[in-house]
């Protein structure tokens, strides 16, 4: 069974759209779960946090995450706070290489702050954003690689992941 290849970081950091770019250039399947959660509950998850609660939300993302990895092949972009989840991170490590999209903070403050669209965000203040980045950063680091974003572009960032994922396919072979 092939692995897959989950991105994982921050809201902003670029896993919707970076996997989607390496899904149509492997052509492997694309998973991106918070889409999958609007689309199965025909709701925004701005509106699944206001009319049901976080907790709600995060049982949600645990069921879907899990089955979506128990996929393989496939590329999957999980929500900015899925790898918290202790079961998530442990069905990650079953069949999955997992990657973390590491930006500095200004940047994805800049980013994600004046979002209406990220339930977490709109209501923080900066200082309670960067403590949300660096309370998130001591788990994200758990993940099998890190590439430092900041100073590359997407074509850069894209690159390093298919050489990780190409050196996990040729490992795994020997």
């Amino acid at each position: 069974m092939e692995k897959n290849l989950v991105l994982i970081g921050m809201m902003g950091s670029g896993k919707s759209t970076i996997g989607r770019i390496i899904a149509k250039s492997t052509k492997l399947k694309f998973y991106d779960v918070d889409k999958i959660i609007e689309n199965e509950n025909n709701l925004q998850i701005s509106e699944i946090f206001k009319k049901k609660g976080e907790d709600y939300f995060r049982k949600l993302e645990e069921n879907i995450s899990v089955r979506i990895l128990k996929s393989s092949k496939s590329i999957i972009s999980l929500g900015g706070g899925a790898f918290l989840n202790y079961k998530i991170r442990n069905e990650i490590k079953i069949n999955s290489i997992s990657v973390w999209l590491k930006w500095g903070s200004d940047i994805l403050i800049k980013r994600i702050k004046n979002s209406k669209t990220r339930p977490l965000v709109n209501k923080l203040s900066e200082k309670e954003l960067i403590k949300l980045i660096d309370n998130r950063t001591k788990v994200y680091a758990k993940a099998d690689y890190k590439i430092l974003c900041d100073k590359l572009n997407k074509e850069k960032i894209i690159k390093k992941i298919l050489e990780i994922y190409k050196n996990e396919k040729n490992n795994s072979k020997n």
